[in-house]
């Protein structure tokens, strides 16, 4: 167990390792309850975090979820302050509109304070319900089987049903939740917000149901390795403060046309005039990892900087994500890795590392000797 932003995170349950491969070929539990859950309402909501986000929210329907940047700009440069998940939400009782961000937990309470600071006198409410709710993830080739199994048949179907990055309400293990299609570990799952006292016996009817199916706690240490393969950058390394989005993969992200929000203009000039280093994949021919900070090296010249490395579990050998001078960021240049002061050769990659397989779940199935007829089939989104 680890301080994490102020929270007792677990590291791992049992291995890294063990998590890592039960994510991919059964399910992972994730209790991800650190991270920060606002809740933006108001007759003028969506017009406010459409003024904010560097992401559309004008005309996002009900249930529908976008990732996005949330910006400042100072002395005319874009700050990235975070990057964030936006959902509408089904309006309040009284017809009002209302959304809902997930931050990550290092960076929830300046991107609270900025918010206020952008509070207009009315219209708009923000609420930040960390402490009143509890985030669980389930993510895996199982993992939608296995918590529709605890709902009701309709929920169950509805649930099976959602598109990647869509939301909607059910009854899981008794209990009312926020579901999301939405994960970080490359994965098919679920992420649900219930309410903070819901979180044990949820999270242990979870565990239940999914255990004989190979369904395993996963840590932080899984977490990171799980996005990692599936190539996400995250906050703190890849994504930093005075970050170019564009330079890293994150053009998704950014809508820039006929919008303005913090940072708009500097952003529309790093769209137009690209500079600086650009982030890739490396495959190191080595279970020996790079870590964050390492030097990347072509013959004598140090052309970039390792932002994220690990071995990864199911990709065999250990990987890596870097910022690299963009001569040598083609796939299949051939670099170096200095870990420890030894050089390790590097292969530049495409992101992600890895790629789910549709094909997981039949084959898990078949190897626990399960008939068809005993599960309930849902379709694959």
């Amino acid at each position: 167990m680890v301080d994490f932003a102020g929270w007792l995170m677990p590291v791992q349950y049992a291995s890294i390792v063990e998590e890592h491969l039960a994510t991919r070929q059964s399910a992972g539990l994730f209790d991800v309850s650190h991270m920060g859950r606002l809740v933006v309402g108001g007759p003028q909501a969506i017009e406010w975090l459409e003024s904010l986000l560097t992401r559309r929210v004008a005309g996002i329907e009900v249930g529908r979820v976008r990732y996005t940047l949330v910006t400042g700009d100072a002395d005319g440069r874009t700050v990235v302050l975070d990057d964030a998940l936006v959902s509408r939400d089904t309006d309040a009782a009284d017809g009002t509109p209302r959304a809902g961000l997930v931050v990550n937990a290092s960076n929830r309470e300046r991107v609270v304070a900025w918010l206020k600071s952008r509070l207009p006198a009315a219209g708009v409410t923000l609420t930040d319900r960390t402490f009143e709710t509890a985030m669980i993830a389930v993510q895996g080739p199982l993992a939608v089987e296995i918590v529709g199994g605890l709902c009701s048949a309709a929920d169950a179907d509805r649930i099976a049903g959602l598109g990647n990055y869509r939301a909607t309400s059910a009854v899981v293990a008794g209990h009312p939740a926020a579901v999301s299609r939405t994960g970080y570990t490359g994965e098919d799952g679920v992420e649900l917000v219930v309410d903070a006292a819901a979180a044990t016996p949820v999270w242990e009817a979870i565990h239940a149901a999914g255990g004989p199916l190979g369904l395993r706690s996963c840590g932080l240490g899984a977490r990171d390795t799980l996005r990692l393969e599936a190539g996400m950058p995250l906050y703190g390394h890849e994504l930093r403060e005075g970050t170019d989005p564009f330079a890293i993969g994150l053009d998704l992200a950014v809508n820039l046309d006929g919008r303005s929000f913090p940072g708009a203009d500097h952003l529309a000039a790093l769209r137009n005039q690209p500079t600086g280093r650009v982030r890739v994949g490396l495959r190191l021919d080595s279970k020996r990892s790079a870590r964050e900070g390492d030097a990347v090296m072509r013959g004598e010249q140090t052309v970039g900087v390792v932002t994220s490395g690990s071995f990864a579990p199911a990709v065999g050998t250990a990987v890596a994500m870097a910022m690299v001078d963009r001569d040598v960021s083609t796939a299949g240049s051939r670099l170096e890795a200095v870990v420890r002061d030894t050089r390790l050769p590097a292969v530049v990659s495409p992101l992600p590392f890895y790629r789910k397989e549709s094909h997981k779940k039949e084959s898990h199935r078949r190897e626990h000797g399960r008939k068809d007829s005993e599960q309930r089939e849902r379709p694959q989104a």
